[in-house]
């Protein structure tokens, strides 16, 4: 008979050799596979988890029987407004872009209000909002902090009388 397929494996010291080598040559391979992969570039850990598990919306639960307070202008602006002036959405004026709003401020104060109050273009009446969580006033205010923003100079609306 020829020797041509005879047993690689000759002696108890190469069986041991090869059972340990088959076991950590591909616990070293996939090991360093993970480091390669791991090493790739990235931002930072909590920044990425968070974008990766932050909530599509949330819920805001209000005492309907607590005190309303007044919302400032950049609150109602973050609230309502920023969703189309902060990108430029539906051909919304950026708020920042003084180029934009320079028409729009040579007009006045009650007739940027008028537009918010009525809607204008793409924009809803009242931005969207309901007049029951935010009241005239406050959209007022939110109309002054966004051309102020944008290079006007308007005052802030005069707060009404106390019921």
């Amino acid at each position: 008979m020829s020797n041509e397929h005879g047993n690689l494996i000759k002696s108890p010291k190469q069986l041991i050799i090869m059972v340990f080598a088959s076991f950590f040559v591909p616990l070293i391979i996939i090991l360093l596979l993970m480091v390669f992969v791991n090493n790739g570039k990235r931002g930072e850990p909590s920044t990425v988890t968070e974008q990766l598990i932050k909530p599509v919306a949330q819920l805001n639960f209000k005492d309907a029987s607590a005190p309303k307070g007044t919302q400032t202008g950049e609150q109602v602006y973050k609230a309502v407004c920023a969703s189309c002036h902060a990108t430029g959405a539906a051909g919304a004026p950026k708020v920042g872009d003084a180029g934009a709003w320079a028409p729009r401020i040579a007009k006045g104060y009650d007739s940027l209000l008028t537009s918010v109050l009525k809607g204008k273009g793409a924009m809803p009446a009242r931005g969207g909002s309901s007049p029951a969580d935010i009241s005239d006033y406050e959209l007022g205010r939110a109309v002054v902090y966004m051309t102020n923003s944008s290079g006007g100079n308007l005052p802030e609306p005069k707060a009404p009388a106390a019921k």
